[in-house]
């Protein structure tokens, strides 16, 4: 397990995991950054959209790229917290808004998914040819999180020498369980917000393309294993959801990660069964490159601490940067 300078304590006003959740996005305020948002054309015909926030002190400062999670963007509390964090700390900051999630509507039939790590894998590449002497830290939140571990383990080895270290944050690192838990109880009011977002924009990607009209079923979905299973496998050439999840899931591309990598999780996350961590540990134990930090409270990207509501501390975002400032301090470029 890993270990920090400044130990989380959980804030005891958000006494359980729900509170801890939603606090995030209903109690924080985190002040707009002057963001701009450029369009980069991708190798197939179509385009991605980063969200760039620059550092004064030029080419060479540490660079942070956010892969985001479902339905997430620059409106995302986490991402603007990790800019305004990047910010401080003198670096560079990019969010990869993932295909469907920027300003238009893409031109190809394809969207984003939780194993999709083509697009990721493209724009580290550009990052790393663009800033060749600045070092580069990855962090990916919840689904994002996912495609990065995916992306990690299937191409750890031939990553830019600039990528010097990883952050995860409240992976869903086994989809099929994440998506059979997150609905119950309580946690439904997570699915219906995803819905609402996911339903209409499938839909429209329907109606530009004729050649998807046998994915309309998509509209009856009630639960995310269903919207998976009418609309985000087929599209992606999947069997159905089931199959997706199989081989989308991070959980079993964690042994092969070879970048310096943080897990953070919290136990009591709504969005995962808290035995899949058990199984993460068992998948990292011979893995040096990996470390573990699943406190037992935080929710979903919570992580809130402080002993006063009207002050809190977001250990969250200062862990995740801690990490990352260790590993930027001690590159080096190779030289030509």
């Amino acid at each position: 397990m890993s270990t920090t300078s400044r130990p989380y304590r959980p804030a005891w006003w958000l006494p359980d995991p729900h509170s801890a959740t939603l606090w995030g996005r209903i109690g924080r305020r985190e002040p707009q950054l002057a963001v701009r948002v450029e369009r980069w054309d991708t190798p197939d015909g179509d385009f991605v959209e980063i969200a760039r926030l620059e550092s004064a002190d030029g080419a060479a400062a540490p660079r942070l790229l956010l892969f985001h999670g479902l339905e997430g963007g620059m409106h995302s509390h986490y991402a603007r917290a990790m800019f305004r964090e990047a910010s401080q700390r003198g670096w560079a900051a990019d969010l990869l808004l993932f295909r469907t999630c920027g300003t238009e509507p893409n031109r190809l039939p394809r969207s984003y998914h939780s194993g999709e790590t083509s697009d990721p894998l493209w724009v580290v590449e550009q990052i790393s040819r663009e800033f060749p002497d600045a070092p580069l830290g990855l962090m990916g939140v919840s689904l994002g999180g996912n495609v990065l571990c995916k992306l990690l383990g299937e191409f750890g080895d031939v990553m830019p020498e600039q990528v010097v270290g990883a952050v995860a944050m409240s992976v869903p690192f086994d989809l099929a369980r994440a998506s059979r838990h997150i609905g119950r109880g309580f946690g439904a009011i997570y699915e219906k917000f995803f819905l609402k977002s996911l339903i209409p924009k499938a839909l429209a990607k329907i109606d530009r393309h004729p050649e998807l009209a046998g994915l309309r079923r998509v509209q009856q979905a009630r639960t995310l294993w269903e919207f998976d299973d009418a609309f985000t496998a087929p599209l992606h050439g999947f069997r159905d959801a089931a199959d997706y999840y199989a081989r989308a899931s991070s959980l079993r591309y964690l042994a092969r990660i070879q970048v310096p990598t943080l897990l953070l999780s919290a136990v009591d996350d709504p969005f995962l069964p808290s035995d899949v961590l058990q199984e993460v540990t068992r998948e990292v134990s011979e893995n040096p490159h990996v470390e573990l930090e699943f406190p037992s409270r935080g929710g979903h990207v919570g992580f809130t601490a402080g002993t006063r509501p009207w002050n809190p501390w977001y250990y969250g975002e200062w862990r995740a940067a801690e990490f990352l400032a260790a590993r930027m301090r001690r590159f080096v470029r190779a030289p030509r």
